[in-house]
């Protein structure tokens, strides 16, 4: 394995929604397979991140490979030599660099973290010391891979920041261990900058599409009835002005239901206002944004029912079985380094 490493996650839980389809698993799976001749790409299952806020753990195995799956069926080609995927769990030198990086970060880097606060609000007394140490172990899972280059969107530039000030920390320290992956303005000038749409809710469209929305009625998910999906843009928050046209700050609402349309049929913003620019009242608008994601739906659940679950679990494996000694190397550099185990 001599190419260079772009590295990326895939959740490893929750359900997924339209908004993490066309805003993260096509910008994925397109990354993968337009530069998987130039590099290798690591697509990992942070599979140890996914309980660092309460869930339901008797879910979480089933979850894992359903998650894989839809990344099948959204067109990742699993038969690519240069292409890996593998749990995050079935690889023992993840959790064990985190201790040993733990050591090299300040807590007060960790408690500065946005997102860590963030979700400490929500949680209340429900904090574990896993989601305070969530970007130690986001460390580890990019520095054990030799990866320069990382996919990240806005709410994960600081823990990227992270993973390179502990790797300059501590080669400084002990000398060369680990490969420093590029700062974050390098990143976006590699992937470009705008790492992923947010299609915002469609109740409140002044926030982005969550499974976070207790009614569901603003959120639609890949798993979805698609008549029930088709109802939700039927009852899409809009506005008074009955006009179609673009304008996030003046038409939030309308702007998101044309962005869905222009996603679904893969064409511009412009086209889709210009195909129905001189509208006045938004329902026929919403009818044919509501036919076309039951559409999309009942396409992409047919394609999911047909990925074979075995071929996954091949490819995990076979991913498992060749990350474990890259994963090893590094761990070993990092031990050495520090004294556990002697210097060959």
């Amino acid at each position: 394995m001599t190419k260079p490493v772009i590295l990326t996650g895939i959740r490893a839980n929750q359900d997924l929604t339209i908004g993490n389809y066309f805003g993260a698993i096509l910008p994925i799976i397109d990354m993968a397979k337009q530069r998987s001749e130039e590099f290798q790409i690591n697509m990992f299952i942070p599979d140890l991140h996914s309980f660092t806020t309460p869930i339901d753990h008797s879910l979480l195995n089933k979850q894992i490979l359903d998650n894989a799956k839809l990344f099948a069926a959204a067109g990742l080609p699993l038969d690519n030599p240069n292409i890996y995927m593998y749990r995050q769990s079935y690889i023992p030198a993840h959790s064990e660099l985190t201790v040993i990086l733990d050591s090299f970060t300040g807590f007060g880097e960790m408690s500065r973290m946005t997102q860590f606060k963030e979700k400490s609000k929500e949680l209340n007394d429900n904090v574990s010391v896993g989601l305070f140490n969530y970007p130690v172990l986001m460390a580890s899972d990019i520095l054990l891979y030799n990866a320069k280059y990382v996919p990240v969107g806005d709410d994960q530039t600081q823990h990227l920041e992270i993973t390179r000030d502990i790797a300059q920390r501590m080669n400084k320290k002990f000398g060369d261990i680990f490969i420093v992956p590029e700062s974050v303005p390098k990143q976006h000038e590699f992937f470009g900058n705008d790492q992923g749409l947010r299609i915002k809710d469609l109740i409140d469209p002044t926030k982005k599409m969550s499974k976070s929305d207790d009614s569901g009625r603003g959120v639609i998910f890949l798993n979805d009835d698609p008549a029930v999906a088709a109802k939700k843009i039927m009852g899409a928050t809009t506005d008074n002005l009955a006009k179609i046209d673009f304008n996030r700050e003046k038409q939030p609402g309308i702007s998101n239901l044309i962005e869905i349309l222009s996603l679904i049929r893969g064409i511009s913003l412009d086209k889709v206002v210009n195909e129905y620019k001189g509208q006045t009242g938004y329902g026929n608008f919403k009818a044919v944004v509501a036919s076309e994601v039951e559409v999309f739906l009942t396409d992409f659940q047919n394609r999911l029912s047909e990925v074979n679950e075995n071929a996954i679990i091949d490819k995990l494996h076979q991913s498992e079985r060749d990350m474990i000694p890259v994963a090893n190397e590094t761990l070993l550099r990092a031990q050495q380094a520090v004294g556990l185990r002697p210097k060959g």
